[in-house]
């Protein structure tokens, strides 16, 4: 019954984006701290941390959330949300779509990898002392991992599809890459998409700590986040969110829309089936996710001149990630330039693909990399060009986007100039 026909796919640019990140909140002040050689990690203040082998982190500071919400509503959002919102809404604004967009052909995809972990703890901690009676009523709508897509939804009039999707700290790449499927299918025509994480908070450092996966470099944090350096010895956690409004070429020209960063052009993604928390050795996984984006976007690998890496500063991590380069690029990964901003920010967790890719994209625009920093002492494992230190003005017409989460799950993602 019926025959072969053709499906035309919608071409999908970005119109909008908007961050909070430890380096720096809005584009502007984002774009300056990853690009001034500067380290966001510090000690953490919040907690006494005195018995933790790690006792530094990448915090957003200054935050208050009563300068965008009521306090009332505030109260009733978790950290995780009220960054959500912020990004969301400067996205939103970015984008010029306060107004005159169909609610049914717009939706929102989040990724995070934690959730509510704040709320969480807090509330079991009133449970052991004070008991049932006195749980807060907003505890679960607070802590629930999908409640920051919720929230958006109802706050900017967003019906049509709405996820939220957890694969650790692949989480917002790969929420980019489903709403970028949404609208090239025809589902909708605009997608807010993008990730937030807020888990600096005892119970996740102790957690991590027993992991023995990040650094413990506390006497000099500022140096901590070191991808690529032979000295590194593990990541730095971060918090933040970012978010990107995501539209059909044909309804942001349409709409006259007031600027357009580039086009989203190609999302893959993999697994390495290999181990829960390390990634595949040989970098096998990755180097699938990387081919598949590119192929997706009908590409050739030597059309792409930066990668936003991975880069967590983990010593297996970084090997493995430049073994997946250099299996997707051959010799021309000698030639690519590829830096971590995770030195910059720390480690975002579930944000980390989302506020990547706008780094990737604003690179994209200024026509500068952002730097690797903290590259003192060059790992000979890892031998890739990596933006030492320094922004470097270039050419740039392709950008890539990397990001990888414990369970082996990958996403890679490509934009390019329209």
């Amino acid at each position: 019954m019926g025959g072969d026909r053709e499906i035309s796919m919608e071409r999908v640019v970005v119109t909008g984006m908007g961050v909070v990140s430890p380096a720096g909140s809005g584009l502007d002040e984002f774009w300056a701290g990853i690009t001034q050689g500067e380290s966001a990690v510090d000690l953490v203040q919040d907690y006494d941390l005195s018995e933790y082998p790690t006792r530094i982190a990448a915090q957003v500071k200054d935050f208050d959330p009563s300068k965008y919400l009521d306090r009332k509503e505030a109260r009733h959002m978790d950290r995780f949300v009220q960054f959500a919102i912020v990004a969301a809404d400067e996205a939103w604004r970015d984008a010029d779509l306060l107004s005159g967009v169909d609610p049914d052909r717009a939706g929102v995809v989040v990724g995070n990898g934690i959730g509510g972990m704040q709320t969480l703890t807090e509330q079991h901690q009133v449970l052991l002392e004070r008991g049932p009676s006195r749980i807060n009523p907003f505890f679960i709508p607070k802590m629930i991992g999908n409640i920051a897509g919720g929230q958006l939804a109802i706050r900017l009039n967003l019906r049509g599809p709405n996820e939220t999707i957890v694969t650790a700290c692949a989480s917002s790449g790969n929420a980019i890459g489903s709403g970028l499927r949404a609208i090239q299918h025809g589902e909708a025509d605009v997608m807010l998409v993008g990730g937030t994480e807020a888990a600096l908070i005892p119970l996740a450092f102790a957690g991590f700590c027993s992991m023995k996966a990040m650094s413990t470099r506390n006497d000099d944090p500022k140096h901590a986040s070191r991808p690529f350096d032979r000295e590194r010895d593990g990541f730095v956690m971060g918090e933040g969110a970012g978010f990107l409004v995501l539209e059909s070429l044909r309804h942001a020209e349409r709409r006259k829309a007031p600027r357009i960063y580039a086009e989203m052009a190609g999302y893959g993604r993999s697994s390495d089936a290999y181990h829960v928390v390390e990634p595949h050795p040989e970098g096998e996984g990755a180097s699938q996710a990387m081919m598949r984006a590119i192929a997706d976007a009908g590409l050739f690998p030597d059309d792409v001149d930066y990668i936003n890496a991975h880069g967590t500063s983990t010593p297996k991590g970084d090997i493995a990630e430049t073994l997946a380069i250099k299996r997707v690029f051959g010799d021309y990964a000698y030639r690519l330039a590829v830096s971590s901003t995770k030195s910059s920010t720390g480690h975002l967790l579930g944000a980390a693909g989302a506020v990547e890719m706008i780094a990737s994209i604003l690179a994209l625009k200024h026509q500068v990399l952002p730097p690797t920093i903290n590259l003192e002492y060059p790992d000979p494992d890892c031998d890739l060009y990596y933006v030492p230190n320094l922004p470097q003005p270039r050419r740039v017409r392709v950008v890539m986007s990397n990001a990888f989460g414990f369970g082996g799950q990958n996403a890679s993602l490509i934009a390019r100039e329209l």
